[in-house]
This record gives C-alpha cells, structure tokens and sequence, in this order.
C-alpha cells in the first residue's frame, strides 16, 4: 500500500460539467493558491468530477476549473492551445502514439512536464510504462485501464432470448435474435469520427493479434501490412455485421450520444465501446444492469482476445503558469485514493493497481481476460505517427458510405502507416 501525499485543492467544475461549490475552513492547509485549469475528455466525465469533488473537500484556498470535451475536439485543439501559449495547465493525453494528443506526439514538441520526480511513478506497472515514458522519463499519469467489447442491457438480452455469444455464429444469430425481438442488437454511431475503429479493434484482436502477438513489432519493422494480415479479416466481418443488420440502420447518421440513448433506452441491446461508456449508459438509466463481453471473430471461442489497455491519463503543460499546483493534482490523480475516485463509478480499472479497488460486476470479462493474458493494447497506442487513426477514422466512414471498399482502406491504411 501506498503512502498517500495529502493534497489539498477544493474545485468548481465549470463549462459542460456540473458546477460544485468551494468549500473552506480556517483550519484548512493549502499547499498552493490560485485556479487550476483542466481539460478532460467528456467521456471521462464522471471519473474527474469525482476526483475533483475530494479536492474541492479538503483545500478552500485553491480552485479547479474543468473544461470537458469530446475526442475530436481535443485531439485537434490541445496541440494549437499547448503551442500558441492558451493551453491547460494539466489535460487529458492518450497513451502511446496514436494521435495529436497523444504521449509521443506532445512529448517531442516538448510540451509535457517531467514527472520522473513524483511519488507515483514507482508504482506504475512495468507493462504499463511504456504508454507513459519517453527515453525512460514519466510525462503522464495514467489513470485508468479499459477494455473494448460489446456492452449491454441484460434484460434486454433476456428479452430477444438471447446469452453472451462466445463464437462468431453464435453472434450472427444474435443480431437475428436482436431483430427478431424489435431491436437491433448494437447501436453504431459512426458520425461520431472516433466511435468507427472501436469494432475493428474488437474484431482484430481476434483475427490479428491471436495467432500473431507480434504483429505490431512485425509491422514496425517492415515484416507486416494491414492487407496482408487478419485487418483484411477484421473489416470484412465490421461490414458482415453491418449487413446482417447487427448495426443501427443509419450508422453514420447516428452519434456517439445517441447510441447510448438508444441502449439506456431499450431500442437497442448493446453497443460496441470502451468499458467505461457504460457509466454514460448507466448515468442515463440508473437501473439498468449491465454486461460486456468481449466480440468473438472466430468459432473457436479458446482465441477470442480483447483490446485492453490504459486509455486515459493526464500531463502537466510544460510552460504551466501554476505548475507547483498542477504538479500536487497530478501526484493525487496517481495516489491510491486518486485511481480508485477516478475508476470507483467509470467502468474502469485502475491502472496502477491497488488492493483497496473492487472492479464494477461489469468489468468481469475485462478481468478474466486481463488475467489470461488473452489483451491486447489498443492499436493506434502501437502506430507510428497520428495520421494513421486519423485516415482510419476517414476510410471506415467511406466504406460505410460505399465510397471505397476493404481492399481500398487497407492500402490507405498501408500508405499513412508508412508516412514519415
């Protein structure tokens, strides 16, 4: 168990989030004055607010602003806030290499600080730093780990007669079930641009990573192309779905948001996501109990594989007017009491672990899976420069508008990989 700094900020929550009162006390200690400002990902709502509300708790004399937004919007301002002197003093960062905003991408144009001196940096597991290292200095704090799979409302599972599929014909024959029963089975909101890889990447852990563990390191070297791999495999069971009609009718007309309604709200049985979006579903409908497997893209149930990897964590901007202050959030976010707030309601699991975390029910497949060894880390974490997910992004909306095919996204796909 770890010793816990005790960090004192209080906070208000301002822009999309809820607004919390400063609390105060002539007895409170302060380590620092003055306003912190956070950017977080909207989707990791609930997570931060809960942390905020324990600084907001202990400290009146310091205050947090939290600006929340969605993954496009951030992937594509932070690098221009961060560069143009307007950015965050700490903010959301994706692990890895996969986008504008990510480790390795903000890192090289020097705009993370070194938090190699903070306390939590020696608990971080080994198979974890490499999402929050550069040249084996820490520039993030990674708060939680999540899974991709397929989330759902069990009494509407129960509904269609259906159970968790554990082969790929078994899922065919639930979509079938699914309409069957007046519903779809998954809800895809691909107008929301980072929504389409998420059944790809459920579907490649399978088809990919389960006889080629080393595929990323095979691509990286030059030994390995998404069209000549199980990515050809992969898309052409993302479009089987969609023509069998597992999918919402009008994929690119419907957002992220809405394929949550439609779940919360009964339309459809699931949807297809990261693990901590059933806490949007559940914040929409308290009483609905949830489950999540992982998407069989075989019929042999034995190599069914699971994208799960840390998914967020947070920097401190390296030009921080208010660093000392954004430095003490960042060593809470890291502590014991920081991981649990932030995962306790998110759908998530800490990502630096600890024995005071009990895992949501939902997250069960997520652990048996984790425990197995049967994960696999987010692809576009593995990618060489940002552009890749960007075009993959582009290419499966086209191939959902008929405007190319799989053979036509994978050399794309192929073509930007191979960018410098």
């Amino acid at each position: 168990m770890r010793n816990l700094r005790r960090v004192c900020v209080p906070a208000m929550v301002t822009s999309l989030a809820m607004s919390l009162s400063a609390c105060g006390g002539p007895g409170s200690m302060a380590f620092d004055d003055g306003t912190l400002e956070i950017t977080a990902n909207i989707t990791d709502r609930a997570a931060m607010e809960g942390v905020v509300a324990a600084f907001e708790r202990e400290n009146p004399q310091a205050e947090a602003v939290v600006t929340y937004a969605d993954t496009d919007r951030l992937q594509s301002s932070l690098p221009a806030q961060l560069s143009s002197g307007t950015g965050p003093d700490v903010f959301t960062v994706w692990p890895g290499y996969g986008n504008p905003a990510a480790l390795r991408t903000l890192e090289a144009t020097g705009r993370l600080a070194d938090l190699s001196d903070l306390d939590f940096v020696r608990d971080v597991p080994e198979d974890t730093k490499w999402v929050t290292q550069v040249g084996g200095r820490t520039y993030v704090v990674p708060t939680n780990y999540s899974g991709i799979g397929a989330i759902y409302g069990k009494t509407a599972l129960r509904d269609i007669g259906g159970t968790e599929p554990a082969t790929w014909e078994e899922l065919l024959e639930l979509c079938d079930k699914a309409e069957a029963g007046g519903k779809v089975l998954f809800s895809l909101g691909i107008s929301t641009p980072w929504v389409t890889q998420l059944a790809d990447y459920a579907l490649a852990a399978t088809t990919v990573y389960a006889d080629r563990p080393d595929f990323a390191t095979a691509m990286s070297n030059g030994q390995a192309t998404f069209a000549d791999s199980g990515w050809k495999e992969a898309l052409e069971k993302y479009v089987e779905l969609d023509d069998r009609g597992c999918f919402s009718s009008d994929p690119l007309g419907t957002s992220y948001e809405t394929s949550i309604e439609d779940v919360a709200e009964g339309r459809a049985v699931g949807v297809i996501q990261v693990a901590g979006s059933s806490s949007a579903i559940t914040a929409a409908a308290p009483r609905l109990e949830l489950g999540m497997f992982a998407l069989p893209a075989s019929n042999n149930a034995a190599q069914t594989h699971m994208p799960g990897a840390v998914s967020a964590a947070y920097g401190v901007n390296a030009d921080s007017d208010n660093k000392k202050l954004a430095m003490r959030f960042a060593e809470f976010l890291g502590s014991d009491t920081g991981q649990n707030l932030y995962n306790q309601d998110s759908g998530t699991l800490p990502a630096i672990p600890n024995d005071r975390f009990t895992a949501a029910p939902v997250l069960r497949e997520l652990v048996e899976h984790q425990k197995a060894g049967t994960t696999v880390p987010f692809m576009d974490q593995l990618w060489p420069n940002p552009q890749v997910q960007q075009e993959h992004f582009v290419q499966i909306q086209e191939l959902f508008s008929g405007r190319t095919d799989i053979d036509g996204v994978l050399t794309a796909l192929d073509e930007t990989y191979r960018e410098e």
